[in-house]
């Protein structure tokens, strides 16, 4: 049986699900392209915010990712700066086409750098919190939409090179001199990496715990609202593993088989909306969602590292829920931008 402590995150669940509905009613009355005109005021209101975050936000777990507001809960900055990432990457790359029907390859280069500054920017606020997991989903929002934008292949090859020098730079000196290590990026980035090793050695309390609940469910589970084992963050970050534990192998399957459809539907609709600026927002909603989906999925299982990723739509969050509702508002303008032109 859950603790006391959980018995009315449902009702506040309700409360978020009920305003994200409201706010993705009120997106759709406004429409996607007036987004797009606006995506570089969001996302300077993005950055503004995680800026402040590391002021005047509380900490939590060693992290300063949360504006606290009195009487309503907390509010996370780096969960709708993905949004606005969305929306001004759409905007950018759509102008760079309109703009340049074939580009030359130092127009390209330099079309790059101002993407890379203005995603690097708050890389670098979201990863001081520390949020390492925003942080990533930051980065494949980028490199998904502009592949789906038509760049050429070599800026990915180059990049890729980049980012594997880097990564295994990094992890060699993690390995092999941890107190030059702790010198250069401090405790809190050798924690992140211990987190990572631990996952690849099969231990941790957070995993060894849901691999037990899930493997301790069987068929049909322990019931709604049973959990026998305890482990942090279960209502977020491990809320597969609390599902399955309660409804078991065939409420995963049932679950995994809605989520699977949901996505299809999404991938579907690329080919039928007619606005190229929509059709990047939506590669950058499934490059989230898959991401989210499989990285919280495969962390509860121990297929991959642990971070703290929730689950889309089910993690419990306000910040969480409310982000992805918006989404789901982009996406509903675009459903309706299919619809007319279909009719």
């Amino acid at each position: 049986m859950l603790s006391a402590k959980y018995a009315t995150f449902w009702i506040k669940q309700i409360v978020w699900y009920g305003l994200g509905i409201f706010i993705a009613y009120i997106m759709m009355t406004f429409g996607n392209k007036f987004l797009y005109n606006n995506a570089y005021i969001l996302y300077i209101i993005g950055v503004i915010l995680l800026f402040l975050v590391l002021f005047l936000g509380k900490d939590v777990n060693n992290a300063r990712c949360w504006f606290v507001i009195p009487y309503i809960g907390s509010f996370q900055p780096s969960e709708f700066m993905k949004i606005f990432l969305i929306i001004l990457l759409s905007r950018m790359i759509n102008d760079f086409n309109e703009n340049y029907i074939q580009p030359t390859v130092k127009e390209e280069f330099i079309f790059l750098i101002k993407v890379l500054i203005l995603v690097g920017i708050p890389s670098v606020l979201t990863f001081i919190e520390p949020d390492t997991g925003a942080v990533i989903i930051y980065l494949i929002i980028t490199f998904v939409m502009l592949f789906v934008g038509g760049l050429r292949k070599r800026w990915f090859i180059i990049l890729f090179l980049i980012c594997a020098i880097l990564v295994g730079g990094l992890i060699a000196l993690y390995k092999f001199n941890s107190d030059l290590f702790i010198n250069i990026f401090g405790t809190s980035l050798l924690y992140r990496m211990d987190r990572i090793f631990n996952w690849s050695d099969s231990s941790g309390m957070q995993l060894e715990n849901s691999l037990s609940a899930i493997g301790s469910a069987g068929l049909l589970g322990h019931g709604f609202n049973n959990v026998p084992i305890y482990f942090p963050e279960m209502q977020t970050d491990f809320i597969f593993a609390v599902y399955t534990s309660c409804f078991g192998l065939l409420g995963a399957m049932f679950l995994l088989g809605l989520i699977i459809f949901f996505d299809y539907s999404l991938i579907s609709m690329v080919n039928k909306t007619t606005n190229i600026a929509d059709k990047y927002a939506i590669g950058g909603i499934i490059a989230v969602l898959l991401f989210q989906q499989i990285q919280n999925i495969g962390m509860t299982i121990g297929l991959l590292p642990i971070m703290g990723i929730t689950l889309p739509f089910i993690s419990y969050g306000g910040s969480s829920l409310l982000s992805y509702m918006l989404l789901l508002g982009m996406v509903f303008n675009i459903s309706n931008e299919s619809l007319r032109f279909t009719n």
